[in-house]
């Protein structure tokens, strides 16, 4: 649920270049494996980053639901796939818990995004701490 101050960023499904390139690798017998994989993903793996959450909806028939505050992540972790057009990333815990997230569109303008937010975060939690809150 959002309210009324919480602006999404992105809200979407994996990247489409990743379903189109693993139904390509699908053609052989090793590709089948990553060939269903994207299939699964591109049917119920969703994201929604906002500037106080991201989201991660997916599992069988899109059942689970994993939300993380900003102020919960300790470091943000991506590489590139399919040539560079979208990629893969990690968020890792502070508690040393880890979310992954497979075949983000634009992913290097989501993780800018994300490291913003939380040096805002991180900028606000040191403002307060002066103040007193």
């Amino acid at each position: 649920m959002i309210n009324s101050s919480e602006k999404i960023f992105y809200e979407g499904s994996p990247a489409k270049e990743d379903l189109i390139f693993n139904l390509f690798a699908g053609i052989t017998l090793v590709g089948l494996p990553f060939t269903f994989g994207a299939i699964v993903r591109s049917l119920w793996l969703r994201f929604k980053i906002t500037n106080k959450r991201v989201s991660v909806t997916g599992g069988w028939l899109g059942k689970d639901k994993t939300q993380v505050v900003y102020k919960q992540i300790k470091e943000v972790r991506s590489i590139p796939r399919g040539f560079g057009s979208y990629g893969d990333m990690v968020l890792v815990m502070k508690d040393g818990a880890r979310l992954e997230m497979r075949s983000v569109p634009n992913f290097r303008d989501v993780e800018t995004y994300i490291k913003e937010q939380i040096s805002k975060t991180i900028s606000k939690k040191s403002s307060d701490e002066v103040i007193g809150f």
